[in-house]
């Protein structure tokens, strides 16, 4: 008897320590999405369990009020908020900005909403696919579906309400698109009187605005000088408007130029170089330009021609030189050894096949958010003292981190971000944000 109960003790002890390591084993467990690494702790959660506390199967479907916010009617207006501190933004994280987007509420009619299907090149190529205009608002040019539906940019409730997300993604820099007065893109039509509206809405929520100069017919060195005045006279003394410190303490405006490379070097130099014709160095419109690098052969371009410093903007990796992850440090060495400031451009996938139906090749699948893991990942391998974002809302080209949701009609089924919440890309942001904000104190140590 005496043995029997000895058995039976040495059993429950063997179970009871099984048990116990069992328990410290599962305690030491990490996930292994690839974020972990970059953001230890952060795990997004199913749209259902995060609402309700609860696990939640993949084949759970959303809540209806999420699928019915994707009306295209305006966003309700939203009451003010005092004005947060700076410490809930960082200055080092730029986003691409974009504000054609029109209703016929406000606009009279829609605009790049119903963004016409774009040829080919090739006309054998291009007859294989569809023509014509997008037909909102259930039929948009874009893959995936805004949760504020098809909005207008003039709306001041739709600008309140990004303002509010860009903050919950901790983006302390919008990059506006800009076009000088009266002129725009194809597809749509002046905005630039939004400037006032946008740096207003800026401020209340501590984020800053700058300025990435389109390429717009006529362009060249001569008429961005004529722009970069314009918007320093008329912009510049907003407590919104962006200044970048050098380190030699100089506080300094700060502009991206899009396709830089359209203009020849030489003509850029007479702007950008302190003997230029017209140059703007060393004169109250001084400012740090950004050159758009896509070929590695515009590396040496940039420099002689007097750029500050490269970004990359497309968000699909592979698509350019300039765009592949691999390449960045190769770029960031270059830029190093020229005292050239290196801006990688990150992005949550790249889909435009609902304007370009014959560029599927260019697609890049977000991979529930991995996608944008690994290019946040790529940036701070690299160490850059800023990145950009692209983007807040091309969703033509399904970059967006703007929240959408899911949206199914009668002849179309959008992308979404399910599991996850319409909030998933502004989330991963912040958290991103974060831990790049500690790793770049460990650089300065």
């Amino acid at each position: 008897m005496v043995r029997l109960r000895r058995r039976a003790c040495l059993a429950l002890f063997l179970c009871a320590l099984f048990v116990f390591g069992t328990l410290m084993a599962l305690r030491t467990l990490k996930p292994s999405d690839g974020f972990s690494a970059l953001a230890p702790g952060l795990q997004l959660q199913p749209l259902a369990a995060r609402r309700h506390g609860v696990a939640a199967g993949d084949g759970e479907e959303p809540p209806r009020a999420e699928v019915q916010a994707a009306s295209h009617q305006p966003a309700a207006p939203r009451s003010p908020q005092p004005a947060p501190g700076p410490e809930g933004v960082s200055s080092a994280l730029h986003a691409f900005y974009y504000t054609w987007y029109g209703t016929p509420r406000f606009d009279s009619r829609y605009l790049h909403w119903d963004h016409v299907m774009v040829p080919h090149w090739d006309p054998k190529i291009s007859a294989s696919y569809p023509k014509g205009r997008h037909s909102p608002p259930d039929d948009l040019g874009a893959s995936f579906y805004p949760a504020l539906g098809p909005y207008s940019s003039r709306d001041p409730a739709v600008l309140e309400e990004h303002m509010t997300q860009l903050r919950a993604a901790a983006i302390g820099v919008v990059v506006l698109s800009w076009y000088p007065p009266g002129l725009a893109d194809d597809n749509g039509e002046p905005s630039e009187s939004l400037v006032p509206f946008i740096l207003d809405a800026a401020h209340r929520y501590a984020i800053k605005v700058t300025f990435h100069i389109q390429p717009y017919k006529g362009r060249d060195d001569n008429t961005v000088h004529k722009n970069v005045k314009y918007i320093l006279d008329r912009y510049g003394t907003h407590e919104a408007f962006y200044r970048y410190k050098t380190s030699m303490g100089r506080s300094l405006p700060l502009f991206y130029i899009y396709d830089s490379y359209l203009t020849p070097p030489e003509a850029w130099a007479n702007l950008l170089t302190p003997s230029g014709s017209h140059s703007l160095r060393n004169t109250p419109y001084d400012a740090i330009f950004i050159a758009l690098l896509v070929d590695e052969g515009h590396k040496h371009d940039i420099l002689s021609a007097g750029y500050d410093g490269i970004y990359t903007y497309f968000a699909s990796n592979g698509f350019s030189y300039g765009s592949s992850h691999q390449n960045w440090k190769a770029i960031k060495a270059f830029c190093d050894a020229n005292n050239l400031l290196f801006i990688p451009s990150v992005g949550p996938g790249y889909i435009d096949t609902s304007i370009r139906p014959w560029n599927n090749h260019n697609t890049r699948n977000r991979v529930n958010g991995k996608y944008y893991e690994t290019a946040l990942q790529a940036a701070l391998t690299v160490r850059p003292e800023i990145v950009s974002i692209t983007s807040f809302n091309e969703w033509h080209e399904g970059t967006q981190i703007e929240k959408a949701v899911p949206k199914k009609t009668l002849t179309r089924l959008y992308l979404d971000y399910l599991p996850h919440q319409p909030d998933m890309y502004l989330e991963l942001t912040r958290r991103w944000a974060e831990h790049y904000s500690k790793e770049k104190e460990q650089w300065l140590m």
